[in-house]
């Protein structure tokens, strides 16, 4: 068991110093392993892009906005936190970007029609469909603290400071998110 542990933590330091060496080779114009950080990363980028907007269409363009933002501000990354955190980071202020400045024409588009385009629910088996379906009708403020906190983990401080919110407004927005979520998947 021990032995297992000390592999696990091994293994996951070594990832870390390979991060740290591609962040560095990229940060020197190194394209092949900015690449090599998009592929590691990617999935993850997209997954939190979709769950932001309910959308599997956007997501796409938006992980691939949130991937070119990256690259234009890698210089900035210090290294203070792990690469993931800082590209998390990156992803989430494109998509709330993003929203800010088509939220409005959004949310008068789904008002007219009354319903969450179709594109909004990907298809998954199960439960899983459900849940990204329900996520994906919950009002954007909801939507938005939901997955910073219940999916991304972050606490009600980090996400009010991405979402430029009141720890108050977050907690308020996190309970409305779950019962409507509630009375969804009820």
């Amino acid at each position: 068991m021990l032995a297992a542990v000390a592999e696990l933590t091994l293994s996951e330091s070594e990832s870390r110093n390979d991060t740290s060496l591609l962040v560095a080779r990229a940060q020197a114009g190194d394209k092949t392993a900015f690449a090599l950080l998009y592929r590691g990363h990617v999935a993850r980028v997209h997954a939190l892009c979709r769950r932001m907007t309910g959308d599997v269409g956007l997501a796409e363009e938006l992980t691939q906005d949130a991937f070119v933002q990256a690259w234009r501000q890698l210089q900035s990354f210090r290294g203070d936190a792990r690469f993931a955190t800082w590209l998390h980071r990156v992803a989430v202020n494109t998509v709330l970007s993003w929203q800010r400045k088509h939220g409005p024409w959004l949310r008068w588009l789904r008002s007219d029609r009354g319903e969450v385009p179709e594109q909004a629910v990907e298809e998954s088996p199960g439960l899983a469909r459900d849940l990204d379906a329900a996520i994906a009708r919950l009002p954007m403020r909801a939507r938005q603290v939901f997955v910073l906190l219940d999916v991304e983990g972050h606490t009600h401080e980090e996400a009010a400071e991405l979402l430029g919110i009141n720890v108050g407004t977050s907690k308020s927005q996190l309970f409305r998110a779950r019962e409507l979520l509630r009375g969804m998947l009820t």
